[in-house]
């Protein structure tokens, strides 16, 4: 697998990383076993990158992928993520504050039983918290060597100029496909400006883009995707047109359609990597194939111009969660 280089500060990872949420939360089917070969495949081949957080099943995730990498730990590069946790009341919330930052990389380093984290994310953006505290708290983390490298997740451009002022960011995350392109009007292109990696997350919109689901009711009943706007019936139909144009064009290509919906995703550029989420082998030999599917400068356009910006019908995620991004 060929090589790409998170921003200027970042490490050299593979073009295409994997997402591990699904293993052990959110998505219907959790297999550990299954899971942990789908890791080991992935590093046979050639995957370095490896994407995780510590609210994917409350730490689950975290042990698991360390367990799966902790005979494979010199070939990879691990990140994870802190800032996404709970209220007393169970709701949901977010924390940036400099002795959590702390607290947080300290278990995750436990859980995932290694030294030094190679990437270490804000999940989310606190706004009850200057971000600069909550970087300074993370770069003080990279000064004691206990990460190496940090970056941002679902963050404003103007939160990340604020950010890499105090300490460098080697990458950004936040979710990017054919179906979600709202990165490509500031975010990005602050990105370039700075020398800032992207990593994409659901570059393939949650599966929904490699025509997976055929109507709403697919979607298991334990299956966090019900929940989202455009799984939902009326949505979903006019969303499961979009994907019969990306299967015409995969058509074109000799590709299935989820491959095309990755190849247009690394075809935005070298300095964006992104993270497809599988748990099964067979999904991740898929997804891995698609570097094999090459499409020209005018083919990556004219497959842009069939899904513009604001094609998709639905929210992302539920109104509620929306309030959280782009902070």
């Amino acid at each position: 697998m060929d090589q790409r280089k998170l921003g200027a500060v970042g490490p050299t990872v593979s073009s295409l990383g994997l997402g591990c949420m699904g293993m052990s939360t959110f998505y219907a089917g959790r297999d550990d076993a299954e899971s942990v070969r789908t890791v080991h495949r992935a590093v046979e081949l050639g995957v370095t990158l490896f994407d995780t957080a510590d609210m994917y099943g409350d730490g689950e995730n975290e042990r698991l992928l360390g367990r799966a990498l902790a005979p494979l730990r010199s070939r990879v590069l691990i990140a994870t993520k802190f800032g996404q946790t709970r209220a007393a009341d169970g709701t949901p919330a977010v924390d940036g504050r400099p002795e959590y930052v702390r607290a947080a990389c300290e278990a995750s380093l436990k859980r995932l039983d290694i030294d030094v984290i190679d990437l270490y994310y804000q999940h989310r953006v606190d706004p009850k918290v200057p971000i600069e505290e909550t970087v300074g708290a993370m770069s003080d983390l990279v000064n004691d060597g206990k990460v190496r490298f940090i970056g941002l997740s679902e963050a404003a451009p103007a939160t990340v100029r604020r950010a890499h002022a105090v300490h460098p960011l080697a990458a950004v995350q936040t979710e990017y496909s054919l179906w979600s392109r709202d990165p490509e009007a500031v975010l990005l292109p602050t990105l370039r400006e700075l020398g800032i990696g992207f990593v994409p997350y659901s570059p393939l919109g949650r599966g929904f883009l490699t025509g997976s689901f055929d109507s709403a009711a697919d979607v298991p009943n334990d299956d966090i995707r019900r929940t989202m706007p455009r799984f939902q019936p009326g949505n979903f139909e006019h969303n499961r047109a979009l994907v019969e144009l990306i299967a015409s064009w995969a058509k074109r290509k000799s590709c299935t359609p989820g491959q095309l919906a990755l190849a247009w995703v690394l075809a935005q550029g070298d300095d964006v990597v992104p993270i497809p989420g599988t748990k099964r082998r067979a999904y991740l030999e898929e997804n891995i194939a698609a570097k094999q599917v090459v499409l020209t400068r005018a083919e990556a356009d004219e497959i842009s111009a069939l899904l513009p910006p604001g094609s998709a019908q639905g929210l992302r995620y539920p109104a509620a969660i929306m309030g959280k991004v782009d902070l």
